[in-house]
């Protein structure tokens, strides 16, 4: 009876470690995941563009805005995708290593800080005129370097008459209100016409999207390689003007005899935001519908298994409880059924595509 006793203690101690030990399992795997979305990476093919983030977040934290530096591997010269935090976000990027693999010998004059922004940043393409998106530019504008600014035509004129007006800003353009400083190229795009971006090895179609003011997603390519950067963008089911789907659509037959590499996409919000409060931007249902539509349009689905997809933008939160990214990354972990490769972009953070 001592021995029957003695057994059924044993028996049950193993199984409450098997629980214990299966419980810590499921918890470590569910938190792996969450950091998986954010440093997943693909070594197959050998990378063709560099991407930094300057600022990964949308709305209120000033210092770390949407901002963005994209370069070709085998060029040292970058473009800015919108500007919202641009000195601090090259300053926490240098604190990160992300400009170690520059090999050019800096200019000695400047910190390098300066060194980047003077001789590394050869132009800007900004999205949008909110000011989550170009208030670094501005702000960085009185010692900044000569250097084009590509946008919509809409885009730049709200530049023009919002910010470079000698009201809210100097006017630093070599168009507008005078006099004129001449720092800066005003160049319009047009809607799907490709140009080349000076003094860079890449060329940029830009792409009309949906927003309370017009937005734009930026087609970059070098050669038969393509990254995309998407400002903000509301989806097609709410916004009702298909603009989403015009993008992927070329995409999808850019993709037949082009590599995507990459995508920057927005997720302002998580999935208990309401449609009418969404005002132009993205939660992770309707990232993963819009993705869903994509898939379904391409038809090498090994490319989107391979792209990277880079989520910005998550809208930062005074208020209490969990943090937005945490569920943000939950939400499309959980939704993820196509297996994208997902990236939360963070501020420093240098991503090869």
């Amino acid at each position: 009876m001592k021995y029957i006793s003695t057994l059924l203690l044993i028996l049950i101690m193993s199984a409450c470690q098997f629980n214990q030990s299966q419980a810590h399992h499921t918890q470590a795997n569910h938190t792996q995941a969450q950091q998986d979305i954010q440093t997943q990476t693909n070594s197959s093919m050998s990378p063709v563009f560099e991407l930094i983030t300057l600022g990964d977040t949308g709305g209120i934290e000033d210092g770390n805005l949407s901002s963005f530096l994209l370069r070709s591997v085998n060029d040292e010269n970058f473009i800015g995708l919108d500007a919202g935090s641009l000195v601090n976000g090259i300053n926490v990027a240098l604190q990160n290593n992300a400009f170690d693999s520059l090999t050019t010998t800096p200019d000695s004059a400047l910190n390098p800080n300066g060194n980047i922004l003077h001789h590394h940043v050869k132009a800007y393409l900004l999205s949008h005129g909110h000011l989550d998106h170009v208030a670094g530019l501005l702000i960085a504008s009185p010692d900044d370097s000569s250097k084009p600014i590509y946008a919509l035509s809409s885009v730049n004129q709200t530049m023009s008459d919002t910010y470079f007006n000698w009201q809210a800003w100097a006017n630093f353009t070599n168009r507008g209100i005078a006099p004129m400083l001449n720092k800066y190229d005003v160049i319009d795009l047009a809607p799907q016409e490709t140009v080349e971006i000076k003094d860079t090895a890449l060329t940029v179609t830009p792409f009309s999207l949906s927003h309370p003011l017009e937005s734009t997603a930026f087609v970059i390519e070098h050669n038969n390689d393509m990254f995309v950067y998407f400002g903000d963008t509301g989806p097609d089911e709410v916004e009702k003007q298909g603009k989403l789907d015009t993008v992927w659509r070329y995409l999808a037959q850019q993709m037949q005899h082009k590599t995507l590499r990459g995508i920057s996409i927005e997720v302002s919000f998580d999935n208990s935001r309401p449609d009418n409060l969404l005002f132009g931007h993205l939660t992770p249902k309707w990232l993963m519908q819009e993705l869903t539509k994509f898939h379904g349009l391409v038809e090498d689905k090994a490319q989107l298994t391979n792209m990277k997809i880079i989520i910005s933008h998550i809208k930062y939160s005074l208020k209490s409880g969990a943090e937005p990214r945490a569920v943000i990354a939950q939400e499309l972990e959980s939704d993820n059924a196509l297996g994208f490769n997902f990236i939360l972009a963070k501020q420093g953070q240098v991503v090869s595509l």
